[in-house]
Order: C-alpha cells, then sequence, then structure tokens
C-alpha cells in the first residue's frame, strides 16, 4: 500500500518519496516533500497529473511551505454506506488506502486511494480562530488535455453557464479564466478525470483558474464583511476582507478529489462526494420522503380544457387542479413558485387569492404535500419562518438566488438545513452551488438546482445537457425540471414557442421521457401543464412511475458529450434510460441484458422510442411491449437529441 522511497536525513537537500496505490494497485499517488508537499497521479503507469501541489495560507504561515515532517500514519479501510436517499445505490462499498502526513507547526495532511480516483484534505490543529488568507490546489498536466467546464464571469454566478470545451494550454489566456466545480479533464488518451470538493463546511466553494504552464490553480471568493441593498432578492457586497475564511483553529478542511477512470460510465455510476462526506446529523431520517413534485412556473400555471371551469392562474381553483393532477399519477408533491405570498419580502402573509391555507389543507386530503418557493434573503430576515411554515403543514422549501459560495454563503446552506430538519422540513436549493456534501449531512436537502436546466427554455438543449450525466450530476442530485410534452428539433424551436405558457423543450418525446431514469434528483419535478400530461395519458403514467432513488446502477453504454444509456435497478424493476445529441441523425445500439435475473424467466418490458418521424417532428414516439429475458440482446436506435425510455418487470 504505502512505500518510503527516500529518507529525509537532516539535510533540506534530500527529499522524501512516499508513494499510496489503490486497493487494486492500478492508481498511484506519488509524494514528494521538498520546499512543498508535491505529488503525481498515475493510473496503470501513465502520468496524469505531474507537478501538482498544495498550500494552505494562514495570515501568519504558509502550511505546506518548506514541510516538516513528523511521522506517517497509514490505514486501510473497507467498509459500506447505507445512504439515506440513494440516487445511485442503495448501499456503497467504500475501500481506500489512506496516509496521514504529520507535520511540524500543527497540521497534517491526509491522502486517500480508492479504486477510482484519489482525494486530500488537510487538517489543522491551531489554538483560537484562525484566519484562512488563500489555498493553492495546484494541479499540472503532461499534455494538452481538453477542459469540460462552466466558465462564468465572476465569484456571482447562478451556476447555469453553458460547458464549454476549452484546451488547458489555452485556459490561461481567456477572457473567463476561471471556472466552477465540477470540472471534466479528457486525456486525450481514454482517460478522463473529474475534480470537485465534498465535506464543504464554514469555507469558501473552490473555483479554477488555468496558468501559462498547462495547469489550474484554485482560487476562491472572500468573505463579505458589509452587505448593501440590492432588490427583493440579493444584497451587493460593499466590502471584502483579504481572506477567504475565518474559522477555527482545529478542524479538517474540505476533501479536494479527483476521479480518474478510462470508462467514460464509471463517472456516472462513482459515490465520491457520498464517500467523504461527514457523518449525517440527523439521528432519525425516515421522515424524508423523495419523490416526484408537479411545478407551476414553467407552464405558467395555465391549464385549460373542457375539464377546466375556472379562470387558470397562479390562484386557489389552479393549484387544487394541480394537487389533483398529482394524486392522480401517485405524485408526493406540488411546488408553488413565487406569487404565493402577497410580497416577496414577507413570507407570513399569502396571497388571498391563493390562499395557501387552504391548498396545504386539501393536499393533505389528496396525501399531496407543498413545498413552498422563497427568496434565500426573505428566508435570511425571517428566520424563524421555518417553525411558522412547519406549523402550516408545508413539507418542503425551495430556496432560490443565492447565487454566491463565499463562507457566509457555506455557512448559510448549513444553517438552513440544519434549522430545516429541527422542522421537519426538506429543502431545494435553486440558484445554489453544486452539491459538495451537506445533503449527506442533512439529507432533508433534497435536490440543488445550479444548472442549465429547462426553466432556461431554448438556451437548454441536448447538446449542452448530455454533459449533465458526466459533470453536474456526477457529484450528486441536480434538479433540472425535465417533462416537457410540447418536443421540437433545435431549427423548429422559434419565435415565441419556448414562452409559458406553450412552454416547449428541445429533443424527442423520449428523450424527455428518459431524463426521468438518467438524471439523479431526491425531488424531480414534471415542470409541464397538467394539461399536457392528461393528454399525453400512457407517457405521463410511465414517469410518473419512475423512482427517485435507486438500489442499482448499471451504464450500459457511454461516451462523454455524445451518448449514454443507463440501467437502474428498484426492487424487482428495473429502468432503461437513454439519451443522445445532435451530431448524428441516428445511432444504433445493441443492449445486453444479462443483468436481468437468471432464474425469473421472461420479463414483461414496456419501452418509447423515437418515431420514424421524430428527426422532423420531437413529439413521434412508438410505445411497445415485449418480453425479454437474462442474456437477451435488444436494439435500441435514437435519432438526433433523440432517447429511448424502458421499463422491465
Amino acid at each position: 500500500m504505502l512505500s518510503v522511497v527516500s529518507l529525509l536525513i537532516s539535510s533540506n537537500s534530500y527529499a522524501k518519496t512516499i508513494e499510496l496505490t489503490s486497493p487494486n494497485k492500478e492508481i498511484k499517488l506519488t509524494i514528494s516533500i521538498t520546499d512543498k508537499i508535491y505529488y503525481n497521479i498515475s493510473y496503470n503507469n501513465d502520468v496524469l497529473l505531474k507537478d501538482c501541489y498544495l498550500q494552505l495560507v494562514l495570515q501568519d504561515e504558509v502550511l505546506g511551505r518548506d514541510p516538516k515532517l513528523r511521522g506517517i500514519k497509514e490505514n486501510k479501510v473497507s467498509e459500506t454506506i447505507s445512504p439515506d436517499i440513494p440516487l445511485k445505490f442503495s448501499t456503497v462499498k467504500n475501500e481506500y488506502n489512506s496516509l496521514l502526513l504529520n507535520f511540524r507547526d500543527g497540521y497534517s495532511v491526509e491522502f486517500r486511494a480508492f479504486d477510482d480516483g484519489v482525494a486530500y484534505r488537510f487538517i489543522t490543529d491551531k489554538k483560537g480562530v484562525v484566519k484562512i488568507m488563500g489555498e493553492d490546489f495546484a494541479i499540472g498536466f503532461p499534455e494538452d488535455y481538453l477542459a469540460h467546464m462552466q466558465q462564468p464571469h465572476s465569484f456571482k454566478t447562478a451556476y447555469e453557464e453553458i460547458y464549454t470545451h476549452v484546451r488547458t494550454k489555452d485556459f490561461f489566456s481567456e477572457e473567463r479564466n476561471m471556472c466552477v466545480l465540477p470540472v471534466l479533464l479528457d486525456t486525450g488518451k481514454d482517460y478522463k478525470i473529474l475534480i470537485s470538493e465534498s465535506d464543504l463546511s464554514d469555507y469558501p466553494c473552490m473555483f479554477l483558474q488555468g496558468t501559462n504552464n498547462n495547469g489550474m490553480i484554485s482560487t476562491f471568493p472572500k468573505v463579505p464583511l458589509e452587505f448593501g441593498e440590492d432588490g427583493d432578492r440579493s444584497v451587493k457586497i460593499l466590502k471584502e476582507a483579504d481572506y477567504i475564511a475565518e474559522t477555527s483553529g482545529t478542524r479538517s478542511f474540505p476533501w479536494r478529489y479527483f476521479i480518474l477512470t478510462n470508462n467514460d460510465g464509471q463517472l456516472i455510476e462513482n459515490t465520491m462526494t457520498l464517500r467523504l462526506s461527514a457523518p449525517k446529523e440527523i439521528e432519525n431520517p425516515n421522515w424524508i420522503i423523495p419523490g416526484q413534485a408537479s411545478w407551476e412556473w414553467w407552464n405558467g400555471a395555465t391549464p385549460y380544457g373542457p375539464d377546466v371551469d375556472f379562470v387558470s392562474g397562479f390562484n386557489l381553483d389552479t393549484y387544487k387542479y394541480f394537487i389533483d393532477f398529482a394524486a392522480t399519477y401517485g405524485m408526493e408533491y406540488i411546488v408553488m413558485d413565487e406569487g404565493w405570498a402577497l410580497s416577496t419580502r414577507d413570507p407570513y402573509t399569502p396571497n388571498p387569492t391563493v390562499d395557501v391555507h387552504e391548498i396545504i389543507r386539501y393536499g393533505k386530503e389528496k396525501n399531496v404535500g407543498v413545498f413552498l418557493w422563497l427568496t434565500w434573503l426573505t428566508v435570511e430576515n425571517h428566520f424563524d419562518l421555518f417553525e411558522t411554515v412547519a406549523g402550516w403543514g408545508v413539507k418542503g422549501l425551495k430556496i432560490d438566488f443565492m447565487d454566491r459560495s463565499d463562507q457566509w454563503m457555506v455557512n448559510y446552506y448549513e444553517r438552513v438545513a440544519k434549522e430545516a430538519a429541527k422542522h421537519k422540513l426538506l429543502v431545494d436549493f435553486h440558484g445554489s452551488f453544486k452539491p459538495a456534501g451537506l445533503e449527506y449531512k442533512y439529507p432533508n436537502v433534497i435536490s440543488y438546482e445550479g444548472v442549465r436546466g429547462m426553466e432556461q427554455m431554448g438556451g437548454c438543449y441536448p447538446d449542452n445537457s448530455i454533459y449533465h450525466p458526466f459533470i453536474r450530476n456526477a457529484v450528486g442530485p441536480m434538479d433540472y425540471t425535465p417533462g416537457a410534452m410540447i418536443s421540437m428539433q433545435p431549427e423548429r424551436y422559434g419565435g415565441r414557442s419556448g414562452d409559458r405558457p406553450n412552454s416547449a423543450s428541445i429533443g424527442t418525446r423520449a428523450y424527455q421521457m428518459a431524463l426521468f431514469v438518467i438524471f439523479e434528483s431526491g425531488l424531480q419535478m414534471l415542470a409541464d401543464n397538467p394539461t399536457l400530461y392528461y393528454r399525453n395519458h400512457e407517457c405521463t403514467e410511465f414517469i410518473t412511475q419512475v423512482p427517485t432513488t435507486w438500489d442499482e446502477t448499471k451504464v450500459l453504454e457511454a461516451k462523454v458529450g455524445e451518448y449514454l444509456i443507463v440501467a437502474k435497478r428498484k426492487g424487482g424493476k428495473w429502468y432503461i434510460g437513454g439519451m443522445a445529441n445532435g451530431k448524428e441523425d441516428e445511432r444504433t445500439f445493441d443492449i445486453d441484458l444479462s443483468f436481468l435475473s437468471k432464474n425469473k424467466g421472461y420479463h414483461h418490458m414496456t419501452s418509447f422510442e423515437d418515431g420514424i418521424n421524430a428527426d422532423r417532428q420531437a413529439m413521434d414516439y412508438r410505445k411497445k411491449e415485449s418480453n425479454v429475458q437474462h442474456g437477451d440482446i435488444i436494439h435500441i436506435k435514437m435519432v438526433r437529441n433523440g432517447g429511448w425510455v424502458a421499463l422491465i418487470k
């Protein structure tokens, strides 16, 4: 597991080199301690990251500069984790080799090597409170890699930028020389590297910048000191500190991790954020119920037709109609977005045309829970609202427009999660940074947006969304809000066709249906109009029976940025979902069903595929019924921007 290649003798001119390997011996971490703590990472003897180093800059000293090693502690762990909200697996094997490097001056660095990656973190033992001036997460690339990433203009971001695809040697000269996590690196030699963080607490999110020597280095938002008015849903930062965090001197810092793979499907199956998260703080989480939700904002709250004998809109009759729809198809929740309260600044006075108390009562009668939308600023200004809305019977809150990830805001997320848990409320964060472990510490944090999802209308398209399972969704739950019943190919999407109330999506009907299987979220929205769902009953019947948690996940076909086919099991049922980009007119696959049970004979399969005209009329689909068994090979076809979905039971 660990070997000391050369010993540090009394003079600093001698380096200590330490090797740590993964349990399967394929991944090797080589640490060299000289003037800094350097490391290289190799996979099957191919060096993927080189000349990397790490430092933690305190106000009075730099941890990792001229390090003096005092001792090494090695460990080997093999355990099983059972997440409360299993988005991929009901049980997760957590197996790794680790070493703890203890240095003089009261700090340590812990490294872990897994079969699918490497992680490290700083641990400090300092008295009192310390100011963190900065942190150096510095990595180098032996060749020119291709980086798939989101590049914001500044630290203020809703995390909804499209993915850009930049050569690492060019990143330094980009006008927007910064990206959020996670970022995916393609080495050009079959290997992929996904970078993110976990156990983020009392510390800002990490961003990355390009360097002029084909590398990346961390950068962080500063601690805000003074705020000013900026409308009803945000604040202006008027003054910043010169440090990124002020925190306890005795603590462990966030994990920085790399997922390493030569199999694109492993990015989807990975559980690294979970394996590096802090222990959960909720003793009995049985009240946390994931599920699907009907949502009115995307479709403009405009049901219509012969059965609608009221003026639709954001009013009592319309919300009761949404509850009836949710109850008809066995959905757990509805989400009431902006407009349920008389003012966005006042969470205690419902809009009288909405009558939220009657809606909650009616929802209980129909066994449908209610989520309420709020701005983060309103929540912060009225932090006792958790007790209030829980008393009303609300099941969860959708909290929006944070758009920041400095230390203050990261702490805000945790304060919200803790207070919400105290009153048994679920939380869906919107306008938020990526998941980084809080959702396991407080599993009532059911999902996060912070993604270019369907609310972007024509700005949301398969060529971009195909990256989500490999990057954003690979690190945690993602509230994309799928479920459009009006589907278009991109050249047909124009004018006001994507505006509410007739909201439309780019991609085929089968593609939209498959997203419910592929995308992971503890709260999965049905974004479209109940009227359209009723008119497309067989599609709605299918997607409303798709689970939001899973016992097992198997990737069947995957290529980053091009296509994905994944099978997921819940109990004795298997669901298969496929999606493709728009770069090829048609893709065909032969899928081996050897994952089905051998001993149960034939299984019934209900599938939805792109219709013969779906390449032009994206709403064209075909439903099929068939019997399949273990070892069968089934033929799948997806048109451009297409999909395929099935239930096998």
